[in-house]
């Protein structure tokens, strides 16, 4: 309920025009690490690309893709060797200046998860895939020249499940104004996710 109701503030207080905070910038590419930890369940780790791109001085794109794999796992009918698990996104953003080093930040994205199919015991079972869709509003600030940090509060949800309310956080610390690495948790009821590697800015 706390964070609806943050989100909610944060999209009520965005007037209609401004441009990005000094420091922060919109247009960028990142690669790295992913992980997930489920609370009582599988993990899964892999990787993830990311990336933004400024299309006015208020508004960017962005997207990404997040291919893990599951912890092998014991059914009734034999071992699983982990599970396969994609996740996209492709959203738009509005980018609103407070002052020279802090901007509010709102996000509406497109959602889409796929598992691959598996065969235990001689039995097949087919993959699965669901549509969604999140809506996140929050700050992202350029503390020092070489720190920056962001914090987010959303809502997402895929057909056929219940929608989740989630935090998250991030950070990156730039070596200089192209080449950087940046880090990110997101917190949801029931899981927690990871994401660290570099950011290339542009």
């Amino acid at each position: 309920m706390k964070r609806s109701l943050l989100a909610l503030t944060l999209l009520a207080a965005l007037p209609f025009a401004a441009s990005a905070a000094e420091g922060v910038s919109y247009n960028y590419v990142e690669a790295g690490y992913a992980a997930t930890n489920v609370d009582g369940d599988l993990d899964a780790d892999g990787w993830a690309i990311n990336g933004s791109a400024a299309i006015a001085p208020n508004f960017h794109l962005f997207g990404g893709y997040t291919g893990q794999k599951t912890d092998s796992f014991d059914t009734g009918l034999g071992r699983v060797n982990g599970v396969d698990v994609d996740q996209w996104n492709l959203g738009v953003g509005y980018n609103h200046e407070i002052n020279s080093q802090v901007d509010l930040l709102t996000r509406v994205a497109y959602l889409k998860a796929e598992t691959d199919g598996v065969s235990v015991g001689g039995v097949n079972f087919g993959g699965s895939d669901a549509d969604g869709w999140s809506v996140e509003a929050g700050v992202r600030a350029a503390l020092t020249p070489n720190f920056e940090g962001y914090a987010m509060a959303g809502y997402e949800d895929y057909e056929r499940a219940d929608g989740e309310f989630y935090g998250k956080l991030g950070a990156q610390v730039k070596f200089n104004q192209t080449w950087g690495v940046n880090g990110e948790v997101k917190f949801v009821d029931g899981y927690t996710s990871y994401f660290v590697g570099p950011r290339i800015s542009f």
